[in-house]
Formats: C-alpha cells, structure tokens, sequence
C-alpha cells in the first residue's frame, strides 16, 4: 500500500498553511477545534450508519473521511499523530482485554 497515515498528516499540514479561501483543510483549522470536533463527528456518525446498514461503499467512504477529519482534529488540538501512534505501539504488547483491564476507571 502506497499511501498511509503519515503521508495524509503531511498533506493537512501542507494544507493548514493555505489561503482558508483556498483549502478546506485550512478553513477548518481556522474555524477552531470545536469546528474540527463537530465535523469528526458528524462523519464518525456517518460512518456508524454506513457499517450497520452493510454499506460497504458507504463504509469505505465514511472511514477514509473519519481517518482526514481525525488527523485534522489532532492537528487543531496540538496532538502530533506521532504521539497517537506511539499509543497504539504501546498497546500492542499486551492483549486488548488486558489493556482496558488496566486502565483506571
């Protein structure tokens, strides 16, 4: 596979120091975190009713959107992708159950 998360990070902050008149990417990130919150949910929703409607097109579609959105997000609250990464490598020495396990409720 060609393309990856890392490569798609690099484009939105390729993108965040466009013209807001020129990149949507931007023009969300100026619109503030709570704009960028909003519309990771929104599609995040989407995405929910595409998968449990078995639309699989739907599905491919709304997910790669969660997966822009989210990156977008990250960016808007100052969260690098890296460090997003480095949980998920952390997590994956020890099984899912043992995980949620550990964690303080």
């Amino acid at each position: 596979m060609g393309f990856t998360l890392e490569a798609l990070n690099a484009r939105i902050a390729e993108r965040a120091n466009a013209s807001p008149d020129e990149s949507y990417t931007s023009k969300l990130l100026a619109d503030g975190i709570d704009r960028c919150a909003r519309k990771f949910g929104e599609e995040a929703v989407e995405t929910v009713i595409a998968a449990v409607t078995r639309d699989t097109s739907g599905l491919t579609a709304e997910a790669a959107d969660v997966l822009y959105h989210l990156l977008v997000l990250l960016r808007a609250a100052d969260v690098p992708l890296e460090k997003v990464l480095a949980e998920l490598e952390a997590r994956t020495g020890q099984s899912g159950l043992a995980e949620k396990a550990s964690r303080k409720p």
